[in-house]
C-alpha cells in the first residue's frame, strides 16, 4: 500500500534510523514518517503543475487563436535537472481557492484589481468575473503584462524590479490540459491513538481519508510509468498509479507539502 502511494524505500530506511530501537513499546507520530518522505522526495522528484479544482481564467488582452511556448525548470534546486517546454495561451485554469471575489486580509492571490505572478509565465491582473445564475464565479477575466515574461518584473534604471507581487500561482493551459483522476489520500485516523478515547478504534476513522477529484494535468504526463513521482507545485507529491492509462492518467497523493495535522494540533 505505501509503495503504491509512492513512499520511497530510502525514506522508510531514514525513518527507521531516525526513531532508533528500544526495548519498550512506544508510539511514534506518523508526521515523522511523512517528514522523512518529504525530505527524500524534495531532493529527487521533478516538478510539474496540475490543477485539482479548476477555475477558468480568460486573459482578455492575449491575441485570440495564438499560444506561446515557455521554459519550465523541472527542479529549481538542481541545475542538472534541466528545463522542458509548457504551453501558454488566452485561457488557463488556476486553483479555485486561489481566487476570492472579496479577498480576506492578507490574501495575496488573485482578486479583483489584484496582480499575481503565474509560475514561469507572466503577471496577470484580475479585471472582472463571470457568474452563473446562482451567483457563483465560473470564470475570471484578466489582463497580462507582456514585459513580465518568465514571471519577473521589468528592471528599472537602478537594476531593481519596478514592482513586486506577493502571490505566485500555478496554472495549466486550458487548450492543452489533460483530464486526470487524482486520489487525495489523507491519514486513516483522526486520533494519535485510535480507540483510546472510546475503546473502539473504528470511532476514530477519518471519514475524509480518501477524496477523488477530476483534475487537469500537463500533457507531458501521458504515458507516465506507474510508480513515477512528481511534486505538483504548491500541492504536494503525487505518484502515478498502476490504474493509469495514456488517455486517463491516475495519480495518488503520496504526501502533502506541509503537515496540516500538526497545524491543527497546535491550535
Amino acid at each position: 500500500g505505501i509503495r503504491r502511494r509512492g513512499y520511497p524505500s530510502a525514506a522508510m530506511r531514514a525513518f527507521c534510523a531516525d526513531i532508533g530501537v528500544t526495548k519498550t513499546d512506544s508510539l511514534i507520530d506518523i508526521g515523522r514518517l511523512e517528514n522523512a518522505v518529504r525530505e527524500n522526495l524534495n531532493a529527487s522528484a521533478p516538478r510539474t503543475m496540475a490543477v485539482l479544482r479548476p477555475l477558468k481564467v480568460t486573459i482578455e488582452n492575449w491575441p485570440e487563436g495564438t499560444e506561446e511556448t515557455l521554459d519550465y525548470v523541472t527542479h529549481p534546486e538542481s541545475a542538472e535537472s534541466g528545463r522542458r517546454k509548457v504551453k501558454f495561451g488566452r485561457t488557463i485554469y488556476i486553483e479555485r481557492e486561489d481566487f476570492m471575489e472579496v479577498p480576506a486580509k492578507k490574501f495575496f492571490r488573485l482578486a479583483p484589481g489584484q496582480e499575481v505572478r503565474l509560475r514561469w509565465a507572466y503577471f496577470i491582473r484580475c479585471t472582472g468575473v463571470v457568474k452563473d445564475d446562482a451567483g457563483n464565479v465560473i470564470e475570471v477575466r484578466a489582463t497580462y503584462d507582456p514585459a513580465t515574461k518568465g514571471g519577473d518584473a521589468p528592471v528599472g534604471p537602478d537594476g531593481a524590479p519596478t514592482r513586486k507581487v506577493k502571490g505566485t500561482l500555478h496554472w495549466i493551459s486550458a487548450a492543452h490540459a489533460v483530464r486526470a483522476e487524482v486520489r487525495l489520500f489523507d491519514r486513516l485516523f483522526t486520533a494519535e491513538e485510535p480507540g483510546k478515547r472510546t475503546g473502539n478504534w473504528a470511532d476514530d476513522l477519518n471519514p475524509t481519508s480518501l477524496e477523488t477529484v477530476e483534475a487537469w494535468v500537463d500533457p507531458v504526463h501521458r504515458g507516465d510509468a506507474p510508480g513515477t513521482t512528481y511534486q505538483f507545485e504548491r500541492l504536494g507529491y503525487f505518484t502515478v498509479d498502476p490504474d493509469s492509462t495514456r488517455e486517463r492518467p491516475v495519480f495518488n497523493r503520496t504526501v502533502s507539502l506541509k503537515d496540516a495535522w500538526a497545524k491543527e494540533a497546535g491550535k
